[in-house]
């Protein structure tokens, strides 16, 4: 166990925890800044850890609105309860196309879109769409501005725009929050429908990592277990401000300012790497 290896994942922790909810792309950061601080680990353990870490951030979701997403709760209502039934019954449907999708799709965008140049180009393509999007009329008076407002149809609308983060440097999150802002929600209610999405989606892409990964044949030793564990405390911490602070944001703002990171971020992207190539 290494004290260097311990500090590149204090720092992916956090790059993981303050992203993953945020409509900037978390794969994309954590793809990009391993390429600056590589952790010393087998390249088939890195692609599981930037996935399995997510399981972190997944757990804020669920500290955070435990009361709302628990059917079970015995201080609800049956009508209360009914509702939350309903909530996951719409939280299913949405997550059906990448459920679908994702298994088919997975090896074959491993191997071809997990690169630096692809999530530049996804971080600006949809830095610019977030732009228009907010300079449009769709976003003036939205028609839905509770999760429990949202129909099984429009749920299911909003999983197919999470289809499109199955590119790296889209953004779950940001695919979500774009489409349902496009499909009539609020800001509110786009961004916290994103995070419902995120529990099941993102613990069913990491299942599908570490099945894959022990089907090949590898295993963990005691460090990398460590790193793990490590990664995702550290991205449950973070995960808890991270999605205090966008609710907090939305409320008073649009989101035109995470569409301006992503195009200067895109931008930087493509610099850096265009001129190590080139200089290489």
């Amino acid at each position: 166990m290494s004290l260097v290896e311990i500090l590149k994942v204090l720092v992916l922790g956090i790059v993981e925890g303050f992203t993953e909810w945020l409509p900037i792309s978390s794969t994309g950061h954590m793809i990009l800044v391993d390429e600056i601080i590589q952790l010393n680990q087998p390249e088939a353990y890195k692609t599981v850890f930037r996935v399995v870490i997510q399981l972190g951030a997944i757990l804020a979701v669920g500290l955070m609105y435990f009361r709302k997403l628990n059917p079970f709760s015995r201080y609800k209502s049956r009508n209360q309860k009914e509702a939350t039934w309903i909530l996951w019954i719409k939280i299913v449907v949405a997550c059906i196309p990448a459920a679908v999708f994702g298994l088919l799709l997975d090896d074959w965008m491993d191997a071809h879109l997990y690169n630096a140049y692809v999530v530049a180009a996804m971080l600006i393509l949809y830095g610019v769409l977030f732009i228009l999007l907010e300079n449009s009329r769709l976003v003036t008076n939205p028609s839905i501005q509770k999760v429990s407002r949202i129909s099984l149809k429009t749920a299911f609308f909003i999983g197919l725009f999470q289809l499109l983060s199955l590119v790296p440097g889209t953004s779950r999150s940001g695919a979500t929050i774009l489409g349902a802002m496009i499909l009539g929600c609020s800001r509110g209610a786009a961004a916290e429908f994103s995070f419902f999405l995120g529990v099941p989606v993102m613990f069913g892409a990491s299942l599908l990592k570490l099945v894959k990964y022990f089907l090949d044949g590898n295993s963990f030793s005691g460090s990398q277990v460590f790193y793990l564990i490590f990664g995702m405390v550290i991205a449950f911490a973070v995960s808890v401000y991270s999605i205090k602070f966008l609710m907090s944001y939305v409320r008073r703002n649009d989101f035109k300012f995470f569409g301006y990171y992503r195009i200067i971020l895109g931008v930087i992207v493509l610099s850096y790497f265009g001129i190590t190539a080139l200089a290489g």
